[in-house]
């Protein structure tokens, strides 16, 4: 159902679903986040975007706004590289591949992996999930 009133109802209570207060500077962010589905943004690609919407947010708050949507569920943060992470809307179980030459992630159903086989870990530690990301490049 369309609330035409608040017309992104549905991202103040995704916000307020994880307790974050839906503060003008989330709340922009969230928008421009999950109003497409599946999207693999870095801190600086969305803080240019939210520039871009007339948004006035510091690439501090974006960062600190992205890592507060992980904590909370809403987000997977993809690390290709040290200094280079991708937030992920998409937080059902998948890969990804990433092209080396565009910086482009995409994402690999998990039934296309098969992991054979595990590392040894730690007396008393459990998998929590495995994270694979294929790297192509010319």
């Amino acid at each position: 159902m369309l609330n035409r009133t608040r017309p992104f109802s549905h991202v103040l209570e995704q916000l307020r679903s994880v307790n974050l207060r839906p503060t003008r500077q989330r709340l922009a962010l969230a928008k421009l986040l999950f109003e497409k589905p599946d999207r693999h943004v870095t801190a600086e690609a969305l803080h240019k975007e939210a520039a871009a919407e007339g948004a006035r947010v510091s690439l501090a708050t974006v960062y600190n706004t992205l890592h507060q949507f992980t904590e909370a569920g809403l987000l997977k943060e993809i690390t290709v590289d040290a200094g280079c992470s991708y937030f992920d809307t998409n937080v059902a179980s998948h890969h990804h591949c990433y092209d080396e030459d565009t910086g482009t992630l995409t994402d690999i159903p998990a039934h296309n992996l098969q992991v054979v086989g595990s590392p040894a870990i730690p007396e008393g530690k459990t998998i929590r999930r495995i994270d694979i990301v294929v790297r192509v490049g010319d």
